[in-house]
């Protein structure tokens, strides 16, 4: 066998080497969501199985007190919590969109190339503070401005958790929708303009419905990351174990009660249970907002091709 050959079958065992590394990484990778969701699906099941508990009691019940001990016996309404997390997310969510998709018009729409190229990076900056100085803000700052014109006799409220969460989510949904909006063909602006339409009708009859796909998947990565988000929201919503009746009043969501309240449950009693059972809740919500991504995606692929 002379030199070549050699090279030659030596690439080639490199190559399967390689291919064969990268196959079990990317395999291995993909494995991991479904195993945490595995582990999470045995650890949270425990609160209908063991425990006796019902899923309608779970959902919509408002009486949280489990039991520490393994013997059961207490009740288990996640409802405080679950709807805590939807109005918080729902009021962030209300108050971020039009500031997201303002922003992401005139960053592609508006504002010259020198302009964007100061004002998006400064808006991806927001993606690299970490959640515990939005949440020290809000404490130190946010919550005495809004106790100055708002009836807040806490101050720590639901609206306070909004505005923050309002202000983490702002550039993953303006990131993505300006990503969308640069996406649309320059042709389909052009050809708008020469049917004799204005800058805004264009805008709002061309741009945005070609970019409605990527906007969409920006809302709902918004809404993935405030559902999850714990530290920031436990340090300005007062922790209160009701359900929340109003934006002024403190309340819980099902990351802070997480947070604040597995490391002193006892491993195997209803208690630890059913906090298993609140993750396992947010880890199906997230894989269900995933799922919806890919099904928007695909559909705004099908209409492209049509």
């Amino acid at each position: 066998m002379n030199a070549i050959e050699t090279a030659v079958l030596k690439a080639h065992r490199n190559e399967k080497a390689a291919r064969f590394f990268i196959t079990v990484c990317g395999i291995g990778m993909a494995l991991v969501p479904f195993l945490i969701g595995g582990f999470l699906l045995i650890k949270g099941i425990d609160t209908f199985t063991l425990f006796g508990h019902s899923l309608g009691e779970f959902l919509f019940s408002g009486q949280w007190d489990p039991s520490d001990t393994a013997e059961g016996g207490g009740s288990v309404g996640a409802g405080i919590y679950i709807s805590g997390s939807l109005v918080t997310c729902a009021l962030a969510l209300l108050i971020t969109l039009p500031l997201s998709i303002a922003t992401a018009i005139f960053m592609t729409e508006i504002a010259k190339p020198r302009t964007r190229r100061l004002i998006q990076p400064a808006i991806e900056l927001f993606t690299g503070i970490p959640s515990v100085v939005y949440g020290w803000i809000g404490m130190t700052v946010l919550i005495p401005f809004l106790r100055l014109f708002f009836p807040m006799p806490f101050g720590f409220s639901v609206l306070a958790a909004g505005i923050v969460l309002a202000v983490m989510i702002f550039p993953t949904i303006t990131t993505m929708a300006a990503d969308a909006m640069n996406a649309v063909p320059k042709q389909w602006r052009e050809a708008s303009y020469g049917l004799g339409a204005t800058r805004w009708e264009t805008i709002a009859h061309v741009v945005l419905p070609a970019a409605k796909g990527g906007i969409f998947t920006g809302i709902i990565l918004g809404l993935a990351r405030a559902l999850g988000e714990a530290l920031a929201v436990a340090m300005v919503i007062g922790q209160m174990k009701e359900f929340p009746t109003s934006l002024f009043l403190p309340a819980s969501t099902l990351t802070t009660a997480i947070s604040a309240d597995m490391g002193g449950a006892m491993e195997g009693g209803e208690y630890s249970a059913a906090l298993w059972t609140m993750a396992l809740l947010l880890f199906v919500l997230s894989f269900l907002f995933i799922f919806l991504i890919h099904q928007l995606n695909s559909a705004t692929n099908l209409k492209g091709k049509a």
